[in-house]
């Protein structure tokens, strides 16, 4: 039997973290499964499911804890995926000239909603022709069938017009 474990590190950013990561992993019978990282203001950053054998856990996860000098690391046992909640996946991009709150805006419409965010990165980058800063968003909505799309939908675009942002929703 195995165990998936959600491992979320950070660290001055510097060649041989993901190395150094996949060796105990490898060596411990683990199976790196998925992953997202990304080198953010010289840390490196990033959360990844590991899947391992149940009788290697503990040795997997004491190893991962020597790394603690050079690599902060939490580690947590993930949840059973199962679930009977019957749901649509969203794909939500949103691009506008940058300011404070547009996040908590738009997930409190989205939470208040009760849409679970799955997925969400973000960026800032210079605006074509002019000196402004864009916002730019994309987010892997779980949205429940029993909620509308069209409340969704409706809600997002009072949401861009108070932001003066551009939302695009797409049903995957």
């Amino acid at each position: 039997m195995t165990t998936n474990l959600v491992l979320t590190v950070i660290a001055d950013d510097r060649p041989g973290l993901v190395e150094s990561l996949s060796q105990i992993i490898a060596s411990n019978s683990g199976n790196w499964l998925e992953s997202s990282m990304s080198q953010l203001a010289g840390k490196f950053a990033g959360i990844l499911r590991v899947s391992v054998n149940e009788d290697r856990v503990e040795k997997l996860i004491e190893e991962l804890n020597e790394l603690s000098s050079e690599i902060k690391i939490v580690i947590e046992k993930a949840a059973d995926e199962s679930s009977d909640q019957k749901s649509r996946i969203v794909e939500l991009s949103l691009v506008g000239n940058d300011r404070p709150g547009i996040i908590k805006e738009i997930s409190a419409a989205v939470a208040g909603l009760g849409i679970n965010v799955e997925r969400l990165n973000t960026e800032c980058t210079p605006a074509p022709m002019s000196s402004d800063t864009l916002f730019k968003a994309q987010a892997t909505l779980e949205v429940p069938e029993q909620i509308a799309l069209e409340a969704l939908q409706y809600k997002l675009e009072q949401l861009a017009d108070d932001l003066i942002v551009e939302i695009e929703v797409v049903v995957r």
